[in-house]
């Protein structure tokens, strides 16, 4: 119960971490820079690193996890890095990245930590691979993460529907997918917005109410990301419409393969 109640709580600090992190320039318009500041980033990152081992070390000790359910999150975290690295050798039209459908099929099947760290550490490892490390990264990681935790949630409407394995599963998967193809977007100005130049009727003002910042940053937002987006939501529904089928086959199979459950014999 006590290992519980602690997970819960890292979860709850790190929703809060980034949220109140990136909402900074609503909430509290007096302060200059928002927590993802070019110095600030480097503690961020590793406060997300060390809540991300304390998850594990938690999800280790409450049973949920076992060394070979970390030896599979491995080899899917570093899948992703590796799509994420070819993803920058590569580059697709826009915004469209092929490492979400993973985080979000991760999350879904295996629960919300898990996903979470997916996400996160995907954004970290690969950061490192491509050098892509850099005042946007603490957004980015946080942000991938709650793509996989909240995905969890999916779980509710589909058994409670009877979708599982059926075709209903799988749009719904598809309109998680599509609408976090522009939320992360929407999310992710947030990290670099207050800091650039005047734009007429689109710049963060420090001294405006939270309606008008709001205002701002939706016309910003409209003019110059909503297409770029578009097609990460785009590229999120062809990957999760053509391989969540076989992906969810081979994370039950392993499911099936490794996952064992003891039953005492009753004594006659």
């Amino acid at each position: 119960m006590k290992y519980r109640f602690f997970s819960f709580l890292i979860d709850l600090i790190v929703f809060l971490i980034g949220v109140l992190s990136l909402i900074a320039p609503f909430v509290f318009p007096e302060i200059s820079s928002p927590v993802f500041s070019q110095s600030s980033y480097p503690i961020v990152v590793s406060l997300m690193i060390l809540l991300c081992i304390m998850i594990i070390f938690i999800e280790i000790q409450s049973s949920i996890l076992d060394s070979k359910i970390i030896a599979f999150l491995g080899i899917i975290i570093a899948m992703n890095a590796g799509l994420r690295f070819l993803e920058n050798a590569l580059p697709g039209p826009a915004a469209f990245s092929p490492i979400f459908f993973l985080i979000i099929l991760t999350g879904y099947f295996f629960g919300s930590r898990i996903g979470f760290l997916v996400g996160t550490l995907t954004i970290l490892v690969s950061g490192i691979i491509t050098g892509g490390i850099g005042p946007w990264l603490p957004a980015q990681m946080i942000t991938a993460g709650w793509v996989g935790q909240f995905s969890a949630l999916l779980n509710y409407p589909i058994q409670k529907f009877n979708l599982k394995g059926k075709s209903g599963e799988i749009i719904i998967l598809i309109f998680y997918g599509a609408f976090w193809g522009l939320l992360f977007g929407v999310i992710m100005n947030l990290w670099f917005w207050p800091f650039i130049g005047m734009i007429p009727g689109q710049n963060w003002l420090k001294n405006a109410s939270i309606i008008t910042n709001i205002q701002r940053y939706g016309a910003y937002y409209f003019t110059t990301s909503l297409l770029w987006d578009v097609t990460r939501s785009i590229g999120n529904i062809l990957l999760l419409a053509s391989l969540t089928r076989p992906v969810l086959k081979i994370f039950n199979r392993f499911q099936s393969r490794f996952t064992f459950q003891y039953r005492l014999a009753e004594n006659q």
